[in-house]
């Protein structure tokens, strides 16, 4: 804000942004995100439970990277419904997107699954032990309502955002993982194969979330229809030129899982890292997500009164705090009681597990920044630095990804969280970079 306009809002009896106004608006979408950082680490620790863990643990890593990989188009849709939701008629044109983005990809997560296609991604691109095919090949098949459920549940969610419910959104995540507890807590009772639970319960949270936002969107969309357009009206050109950056930024971000299952099945301790992989990460998204939930919060705030200097102020003391808890858990014996008491790893994966995380520690810090100046970038239409960013993250991780497999000496895991680590700084120093360039336009 220039310094005119700062003296006369000061003048009007305006106030900077606070970090106490931060918090309210950051702590319901990061509880949110907590939330949905559980449904991993629960179905982890309930198949390592069942028969087999180490073979279903496996399976299950392959079939979410999959899963991620196919519905990637369609993340964004919850910034995307958020930002353009302004009247009916971009409500409709941004619904249709949706529901055709949902049947297309729900038709490739078919053929994929149920056709001869699938031994081709699985085992010529990614190279899986022989163990977890067909497994898996269950798996991605119970997975089929994932991706249309996950379009219609983001793309309301954003209409609920943009209306002020954005603690519905956090009721709607209590809702998914309560339905995965059930069906996880069913499957471990009857002793089904722990494939079969993990899949099945996941697409039951899915699709119980998207039931109650739709529910929950009715009254928002009575209103929306009473609002009259107050500017030019959204086209398709428009549309893809906002969206088409963000989609791509989330399709390179979901690119990575299957990079790192098909590295790890090619190093030494194969079957012992992609078992570990989901219990790792699911631990590692849990705190994360605190900082991914900011970018939303800089996108709302960000054209307040001083507000960039408090959002930044914030993200300091979130990305200490975060990569602090890392250091404490793989530190101390917290990180046993997660892996082995929780999760139910057994001794030897649940040493593997605490290990690796000495090769994330900073992790959980670069998403704050990244969601700070990818904000940034968001708030300023500014969207293609957003895809740089992801782009040369996934150049960095696949580099250091491949010469892992070429040198052959260390454990997949370990070199799959340098990749990842080093893949986030270089994301943030693009983002830091681009974000500053974009100011001196403004």
């Amino acid at each position: 804000m220039p310094k005119t306009e700062v003296l006369e809002a000061r003048a009007s009896g305006q106030v900077s942004l606070s970090l106490a106004r931060i918090v309210r608006a950051w702590w319901p979408l990061a509880a949110s995100w907590m939330l949905m950082g559980l449904e991993l680490p629960a179905v982890s620790a309930v198949v390592a439970r069942l028969p087999e863990p180490q073979i279903n643990l496996a399976a299950y890593g392959i079939v979410f990277a999959l899963s991620m990989i196919i519905e990637s188009p369609i993340i964004m849709l919850l910034a995307a419904s958020t930002a353009l939701s302004r009247d009916w008629d971009s409500y409709l044109k941004v619904r249709r997107f949706m529901m055709q983005a949902g049947a297309f990809l729900t038709a490739l997560h078919v053929v994929i699954a149920f056709t001869p296609l699938y031994y081709f991604v699985v085992v010529n691109l990614i190279g899986a032990p022989s163990q977890i095919i067909e497994p898996a090949r269950w798996g991605l098949m119970l997975m089929t309502p994932w991706t249309w459920s996950i379009a219609y549940r983001r793309f309301n969610q954003g209409v609920l955002i943009r209306f002020g419910h954005s603690e519905t959104v956090g009721l709607g995540t209590v809702v998914r993982l309560s339905a995965n507890l059930a069906v996880l807590g069913l499957g471990y009772l009857l002793k089904m194969p722990g494939i079969v639970v993990a899949a099945s319960a996941v697409a039951m949270g899915v699709m119980s979330e998207a039931f109650f936002v739709g529910l929950r969107v009715r009254p928002c969309l009575q209103r929306l229809r009473q609002i009259v357009p107050d500017g030019d009206p959204l086209t398709l050109r428009a549309f893809l030129r906002f969206y088409v950056p963000l989609a791509l930024t989330s399709l390179l971000t979901l690119v990575v899982q299957p990079i790192g299952s098909a590295a790890i099945s090619r190093m030494p301790g194969a079957l012992e890292s992609l078992a570990v992989w989901p219990v790792v990460s699911g631990l590692l998204f849990l705190l994360r997500s605190t900082g991914i939930a900011y970018n939303e919060v800089v996108v709302a705030l960000l054209g307040e009164l001083r507000a960039e200097e408090s959002l930044r102020r914030f993200a300091k003391i979130l990305s200490l705090s975060l990569s602090a808890i890392l250091l404490l858990v793989a530190a101390t014996p917290l990180a046993g009681l997660w892996f082995r008491g929780l999760s139910g790893l057994s001794p030897a994966l649940a040493d593997l597990a605490q290990s690796s995380l000495w090769y994330a520690l900073l992790l959980p810090a670069f998403s704050v920044w990244q969601s700070f100046y990818q904000g940034s970038l968001v708030y300023s239409r500014r969207t293609r630095g957003v895809t740089e960013a992801m782009a040369l993250s996934l150049a960095v991780s696949s580099a250091i990804l491949s010469a892992g497999v070429l040198w052959g000496q260390i454990t997949g895991l370990y070199v799959a969280q340098i990749a990842f680590t080093l893949g986030g700084l270089a994301q943030m120093l693009w983002l830091a970079y681009r974000s500053r360039v974009a100011q001196s336009l403004s």
